[in-house]
């Protein structure tokens, strides 16, 4: 006759438990985000909060030089960035959303199309944003005029 092992019986039951205690929670998340969405879909705008939240990304080291979209060299000292959908020249302002930091770059490259707004930063603003070595962050996306004097500050 075969022996049950005590410590998968325990995490069977363990399992079993958390699966059981998920189930009837689930419909009042349900509600609390359905409720959630409608308050910030008919509360308007703050200046603060116009833009897009989205992910940026800096530029790897392989690239340093190489040609963009416009035909330009990459040089990662600039203030550049790549956007699927902006025209080129377009000036944006990035926000980081951990620490408050802003930088102005101007769009002139492309990046592939995502399904979630994604930016492509040039190292030295990754670095003022402050996520330079972390990879990525959460950020908002402002295109300026370019007859907005924020525009010429960065």
């Amino acid at each position: 006759m075969a022996r049950t092992n005590p410590r998968g019986i325990l995490a069977l039951i363990t399992m079993f438990c958390q699966l059981s205690l998920l189930f009837p929670t689930l419909p009042l998340q349900a509600e609390e985000i359905q409720s959630g969405s409608s308050k910030k879909s008919a509360a308007p705008l703050a200046p603060r909060q116009q833009g897009t939240e989205g992910v940026a990304a800096y530029y790897a080291k392989r690239y340093n030089g190489r040609r963009t979209s416009t035909g330009a060299r990459y040089n990662p000292e600039k203030m550049t960035a790549a956007h699927a959908a902006l025209p080129f020249g377009t000036r944006v302002k990035v926000v980081n959303l951990a620490n408050d930091r802003e930088v102005v770059v101007t769009v002139n490259d492309r990046c592939r199309d995502r399904s979630f707004p994604f930016i492509d930063l040039s190292r030295a603003a990754a670095r003022k944003l402050g996520y330079l070595g972390k990879g990525t962050a959460r950020v908002r996306i402002i295109p300026l005029d370019n007859k907005d004097p924020d525009s010429l500050a960065g």
